[in-house]
């Protein structure tokens, strides 16, 4: 019986996050490669935000269903609660699903988390206020990753001189004066 040799790894760039070499074939292959499309996914969105402001609604949403004696108030709050932690989880979506919508959807994750601390249980006992509190804010200061460069072309920058210099169609040029408004 023969038994083929086997097969080499890949080599790895030292100290590089990405390796350039494809992915193996096999399961470790798949998870490799969809935790780095998850990873460009979730970077183009408020992911991390998304997930504090839900949290944050499911804390102020179930805490009304808990057992009798661990909630401070039952009734109306309960209700306001449930609500609350409703806008909150729906908030979370809509930051997640509609990145452009980050500042609404964070504004309204910070009001409803600052409203349910008197109509719902302390805010879900501090936690939830806090955690959509959070999550609001992160939506609301988050800015997309730019793009990176593009190796290997040219990059267009400006002409040295767009006056068309001392022979060019607009005579000698003349460099920029400051104006100065105001008494010296």
């Amino acid at each position: 019986m023969t038994t083929d040799p086997p097969p080499e790894p890949p080599e790895h760039p030292v100290g590089a996050g990405e390796s350039a070499a494809p992915a193996p074939p096999g399961p470790a292959g798949r998870t490799r490669g969809t935790r780095a499309a998850f990873r460009r996914w979730r970077r183009t969105r408020p992911f991390w935000a998304t997930v504090w402001t839900a949290l944050g609604g499911f804390v102020i949403f179930f805490l009304p269903m808990a057992p009798l004696g661990k909630i401070l108030q039952v009734g109306v709050g309960g209700v306001a609660g449930m609500a609350g932690g409703v806008v909150l989880m729906a908030m979370a979506l809509l930051m997640l699903f509609m990145p452009g919508q980050r500042h609404t959807a964070g504004v309204i994750a910070v009001i409803a988390g600052v409203a349910s601390f008197p109509l719902s249980n302390l805010g879900g006992l501090f936690a939830g206020m806090v955690l959509s509190v959070l999550g609001g804010s992160m939506a609301f200061a988050w800015l997309p990753e730019k793009p990176a460069p593009r190796r290997g072309l040219p990059r267009r920058g400006r002409p040295a001189d767009r006056t068309g210099g001392a022979s060019g169609p607009g005579g000698p040029s003349v460099p920029p004066v400051s104006v100065r408004s105001g008494s010296a």
